[in-house]
């Protein structure tokens, strides 16, 4: 005769196998996550530096990235700043990034999450290609994060948490004090404190238009002098350019950085070194201070005025 199982024990194996699928759904997500990190934390080496300049944001810290780390971190500020969102946004903005991917613009991670963020097409931020796009998922993020009531004073893991609802919320907190001294240099709030040293090798894979045209893409197409081409053609130079050198004017309006000039202006000149390795640029140079590959930030002996940040491409 067939054996009759008891209700009793048909529901504790019912629930032993629900608590077994369970468990193995939490081993799935955090091997996952284990190998976002791993897989994040190990490319590149630390080909720029950012460096704080008063106590706000750790008197005497330098945080380390590479290039394409301080590519991504230029890209997230501008396209916060362009939105009018504060430096506490582009902080948390950063410190998420920073969890998330390390500031890598991967393309897989837990189930479907993808690019920057971690962002899942299934969960309606968009296209797999959309998601790739910093520009577009740092859009994203600032769009949901605007959203979340008195965001700028919460704390940056609760802020965090309530646009990414992920499964770790409390590591975006260790992510705080270089994000904020990220933010700082990003923004433009401290002059001349991020630097990048990209090989030579990268020189001459710009030009002036691809230097245009991304600009126009973080920081909206109000960042250059009307009648500037962002075609991507490098026929003729524009408005406020040379053969393989550019200008791009700074607001006298905006607010002033620690020294006195324009906070934009240093916000522009930021993101042109952070750009340096992906867009050829071979120098910056802006309100007395001058950025050279290999060299770094000095001051220049024929003082550069505050009206507008200069970029010359390698050639």
């Amino acid at each position: 005769m067939p054996r009759t199982v008891a209700p009793a024990r048909r529901h504790t194996a019912r629930s032993r196998r629900l608590r077994l699928t369970a468990a193995f759904a939490v081993l799935v997500a955090v091997a996952g996550y284990l190998t976002v990190q791993y897989v994040t934390g190990s490319k590149g080496s630390d080909q720029c530096t950012v460096e704080s300049a008063d106590g706000s944001a750790g008197e005497g810290r330098t945080y380390r990235l590479s290039s394409e780390q301080a590519a991504n971190a230029a890209t997230i500020s501008a396209v916060g700043t362009t939105r009018g969102m504060p430096e506490r946004a582009v902080t948390i903005a950063l410190a998420t990034a920073l969890q998330e991917s390390g500031l890598r613009n991967i393309g897989h991670g837990d189930r479907d999450s993808l690019g920057l963020f971690q962002q899942r097409p299934s969960q309606g931020w968009g296209t797999e290609k959309q998601i790739q796009d910093p520009v577009y998922s740092a859009g994203k993020f600032y769009q949901h994060l605007a959203e979340v009531p008195g965001y700028s004073r919460l704390p940056l893991t609760e802020a965090a948490q309530r646009v990414q609802r992920s499964g770790f919320p409390q590591a975006y907190a260790k992510h705080e004090p270089d994000a904020a001294l990220l933010a700082a240099a990003l923004t433009g709030r401290t002059p001349a404190a991020l630097n990048c040293d990209p090989p030579r090798s990268t020189a001459g894979t710009g030009g002036t238009a691809k230097v245009r045209a991304a600009l126009v893409r973080s920081f909206g197409k109000d960042v250059l002098p009307s009648g500037e081409a962002t075609d991507g053609t490098d026929k003729t130079p524009a408005a406020g350019a040379t053969a393989g050198a550019l200008s791009v004017p700074v607001p006298a309006t905006s607010r002033a950085a620690e020294g006195g000039a324009p906070q934009r202006g240093w916000e522009l000149a930021h993101w042109a070194v952070a750009q340096s390795e992906a867009l050829g640029i071979d120098e910056v140079a802006y309100a007395g201070e001058k950025w050279d590959r290999g060299a770094g930030w000095r001051t220049e002996r024929k003082e550069s005025g505050t009206s507008a940040v200069r970029i010359r491409l390698a050639q």
